[in-house]
């Protein structure tokens, strides 16, 4: 079974938000579908089901590797590189 091999390089503690939603679709006009916070620098981002994927591009700008739901009740994570649940 495949692992990530990027969450022991994550900071600790995760970074604190910096925002309540995805400024790129705030700037936009458009309302993101989930969000998605970023564990190495605590930007929010939409999730692939909203229509500008901005939890993507900001993985695909910066390499920053692991995402977890920014969403109340969830409770996961995502490595972008490894495509694999943390």
């Amino acid at each position: 079974m495949k692992q990530c091999t990027h969450a022991d390089a994550l900071p600790h503690p995760e970074p604190e938000p910096r925002g309540e939603t995805c400024p790129e679709c705030l700037a936009e006009g458009t309302d993101p579908v989930q969000l998605r916070l970023c564990l190495v620098c605590g930007h929010v981002g939409c999730c692939d089901s909203s229509p500008r994927r901005h939890a993507t591009a900001h993985h695909k700008e910066t390499g920053h590797p692991v995402m977890r739901t920014f969403e109340p009740g969830e409770n996961w994570r995502w490595c972008f590189v490894d495509h694999v649940l943390v």
